[in-house]
């Protein structure tokens, strides 16, 4: 099994549901029990309580990147509003950023409202500018803000300003992923663990340990959708790699600061992105480890010691201290050729996914859209632009994996280069 995360071993240890036992008929079949597949149930059933829905999941709910992420509930969108406007048109691309924006706040409600204590909270998000070449390229964004207004809310070293965002929340992921699927079971839907779908076609998802066959299928599986027959070139799965600390004091944060438990993350090309805890350690995480040939997922690829360290000497660099690192842990996330998340339903099969990492929001708002587009609902949601949406496929083996290490160690380098011009 993959190393667990922090999250998930916070939460003691795992009592899995039962699995499949032959077959069995529904309305709508999900296969996966991340967050994609649990908010699609979850409005489902709240829209016609009357509609079987069972979720099969290979392992358990938030085996994979929904017990494993950042824990950032954030409106970021992997592909940027200008270029979206000139796709989609300047409404749509308005639109899709909105609609972000606002399941930032559905997802507190949604917490508050089904008593899931996932320790939301809405501080914002505060991407750090820390080089010259950083700042040249923040000061054309709206969300600008001066280094006194970045360092009030996040004191770290060398900031010359930053870039904010309202639209993010703090959470604890494991617990959101818990708490839901409590939830859906507590509105009548199934949950099946220990069930890989091992094939997906119109009216049934293929297991070992039988068939579900319904007029519906849902494919929410993320980086594990490389793993399904005929779907190996659809998404590649590229690992995120996290550490955490042991509980931080107090005189710390009152220097640091992220009062209000602000995500945190600096205008570096390679991904990093931070919180503060609610038992006040730092989670941080961040890009780096190789794709591996052939889109494979295995445990051992959780493990990266170099990139481990690499996050634990930034936590340094950021914030001067050597923390002790409570634990470590990895996994794959879900990246479309064009880095386009989609949502769509066609020939009685219904997709999302793709976020590229920024999936917690993501999610709750493809599982409402998913939800209107089963039930045959017009709404704003199912005209989004990425409704529909169809990503040209990766390239085969080994371009594929030339491209994307290749492009992985391009974007480090371009940042080591901006380092030594800033020293």
């Amino acid at each position: 099994m993959n190393s667990p995360s922090f999250w998930l071993s916070s939460l003691g240890p795992i009592e899995r549901r039962p699995p499949l036992a032959g077959d069995l008929a529904a309305d709508v079949a999900i296969a996966g029990g991340g967050y994609t597949g649990l908010w699609t149930a979850y409005y489902l059933a709240r829209a016609d309580p009357s509609k079987r829905v069972v979720i099969l999941d290979a392992e358990f709910c938030g085996f994979g990147a929904s017990g494993r992420n950042g824990g950032w509930a954030s409106g970021l969108f992997p592909v940027p509003e200008a270029k979206l406007a000139r796709r989609f048109g300047p409404d749509a691309a308005a639109a899709m950023h909105r609609a972000l924006g606002d399941t930032v706040d559905e997802i507190g409600r949604v917490a508050a409202a089904e008593g899931i204590d996932c320790d939301y909270a809405k501080g914002g998000t505060l991407s750090l500018v820390r080089s010259p070449a950083q700042l040249r390229r923040a000061q054309r964004d709206p969300g600008f803000v001066d280094a006194a207004t970045a360092t009030a809310m996040c004191h770290a070293t060398d900031v010359l300003g930053g870039i904010y965002s309202e639209h993010c929340a703090a959470l604890h992921p494991a617990k959101l992923v818990r708490g839901l699927a409590a939830t859906v079971e507590r509105l009548g839907v199934t949950i099946h663990e220990s069930t890989r779908a091992e094939q997906i076609r119109t009216g049934q998802i293929k297991t070992l340990r039988g068939t579900v066959h319904a007029p519906t299928i849902v494919r929410a599986l993320e980086g594990y959708t490389a793993g399904l027959a005929g779907h190996r070139r659809d998404i590649a799965p590229v690992y995120s790699l996290m550490i955490v600390t042991e509980p931080l004091p107090e005189e710390f944060w009152q220097r640091v600061g992220l009062a209000r438990r602000e995500t945190f993350t600096d205008e570096r090309r390679l991904v990093i992105y931070g919180q503060r805890t609610a038992d006040d350690r730092l989670a941080f995480g961040g890009r780096g480890a190789p794709y591996h040939f052939g889109s494979k997922i295995r445990p051992e690829y959780d493990l990266v010691p170099e990139v481990f360290e690499a996050l634990r000497a930034t936590i340094t660099e950021l914030f001067g201290i050597d923390p002790l690192i409570a634990h470590r842990w990895g996994g794959p996330l879900g990246i479309p050729r064009d880095w386009m998340p989609s949502v769509g339903l066609r020939d009685g099969i219904a997709w999302a996914g793709g976020y590229v990492g920024d999936g917690v929001a993501a999610a709750n708002l493809a599982g409402r859209t998913l939800a209107d587009l089963i039930l045959g609902v017009d709404s704003d949601l199912t005209r989004l632009p990425w409704v529909g949406h169809r990503s040209r496929r990766w390239e085969p083996e080994p371009a594929r994996w030339l491209g994307i290490n290749a492009g992985l160690r391009a974007t480090a380098l371009l940042d080591a280069l901006e380092r030594r011009r800033a020293a």
